[in-house]
């Protein structure tokens, strides 16, 4: 039987090379293959806001980012490789293109639908950036274009393996201090998390809907603790800015009741969900124990900690200052960790314990057919 597939699969690869170059074609899926789809914010875009009309604000295609692993800016917010480049290396996959790049082709290996400075909220840097909404919409889009391109059968096969990364929120909560927002008079605390909540549920609803099964999930790290959290606190030293860690806090309670819920609820739904909380929590108190010096203060950026949002001198402010080394630094930049600190959230999320990592870890969930 495999003989027999391969042979059909390569036939049908033949046959299209030789009509057109330019030809959609027919794909043919692979056995056991898995592929990884990613929605969220910064800490996962892979470059699809340099393709929409935003401001340099929300975009970091151009140096120093990248510089330490592409050797140029792909618009990646770190010095070199993000979380889902480290994931899709572990599943050996191609690192997953953005969605809205025009050279995207890699259909059967799944897509990147992250907007940096994204939220759940629809409001949330609204018509600056691509809110998880729209991601669910550039979703169901992939969706008709794979129908083209493999029979029903195997689209529903690629989507029911597919593994769905998803990291959203903290732009949600970090927009109202920047902006001096007065949400908070409209909103307790609660509700607008509730809010925020609510959305990502209706998306992971949507998603399954669509045939997906297997979810990982990053809870939110201590918004308040990261060098911008400190910065917008600068009158206190060495003080996170407790508000907006209160808010993280809150979310990640929600965020772990719902999916549990959701588990109880949908046929067949797995999820894993990693305690970034703690993880980077342990890194920034501790620096040392994880081989870094600097746990406080950016690599890259300028004022207290760093923490003022002007790294590559393309934003607002102008003015920047960048480390020698950025492996030294648990933060690249003002909110977004360095390679090394990707590299070591993604090995905890993709074969983590129980304790950082569940109720499944990512590899159980891309061996889990």
């Amino acid at each position: 039987m495999m003989g027999l597939r391969f042979y059909l699969c390569f036939l049908v690869l033949f046959t299209t090379l030789f009509i057109s170059t330019h030809s959609l074609g027919h794909l043919c899926l692979p056995e056991e293959h898995v592929a990884l789809f990613i929605f969220g914010d910064s800490l996962f875009d892979a470059g699809n806001n340099n393709y929409i009309n935003t401001t340099t604000d929300y975009q970091a295609n151009y140096e120093p980012y990248g510089k330490n692993f592409f050797k140029y800016s792909s618009g990646r917010y770190s010095d070199g490789r993000i979380i889902p480049d480290f994931i899709a290396e572990f599943a050996k996959l191609s690192f997953i293109t953005p969605y809205l790049h025009p050279g995207y082709h890699q259909y059967t290996d799944g897509a990147n639908f992250a907007s940096a400075g994204a939220g759940a909220l629809v409001e949330t840097r609204q018509g600056m950036v691509i809110d998880l909404k729209t991601q669910l919409s550039y979703f169901k889009n992939f969706e008709r274009l794979l129908s083209e391109k493999l029979d029903d059968a195997e689209a529903k096969t690629l989507l029911s393996r597919a593994v769905y990364l998803i990291n959203i929120g903290a732009n949600d909560y970090v927009v109202p201090f920047t902006r001096n927002s007065s949400i908070f008079q409209s909103y307790s605390q609660k509700e607008y998390v509730d809010m925020v909540i609510g959305n990502l549920t209706f998306v992971i609803k949507e998603i399954y809907k669509e045939g997906g099964r297997k979810f990982g999930f990053l809870n939110l790290a201590p918004l308040g603790c990261l060098p911008l959290g400190r910065a917008l606190n600068s009158g206190k030293t060495n003080e996170c800015k407790h508000e907006l860690t209160a808010l993280a806090k809150l979310h990640n309670k929600a965020l772990t009741e719902v999916l549990h819920n959701l588990e109880n609820e949908l046929n067949g739904f797995r999820y894993s969900i990693a305690d970034t909380y703690t993880i980077l929590s342990e890194r920034i108190n501790n620096p040392l124990k994880y081989g870094f010096k600097e746990g406080y203060i950016a690599c890259c950026g300028i004022g207290p900690y760093k923490g003022i949002n002007s790294c590559g001198g393309k934003r607002s402010v102008k003015e920047y200052e960048l480390c020698e080394n950025a492996s030294e630094y648990v933060f690249f930049d003002t909110v977004h960790p360095s390679e090394k600190a990707n590299q070591q959230f993604a090995e905890l999320m993709w074969s983590g314990t129980p304790n950082v990592t569940g109720p499944y870890n990512l590899k159980a969930l891309f061996e889990h057919k």
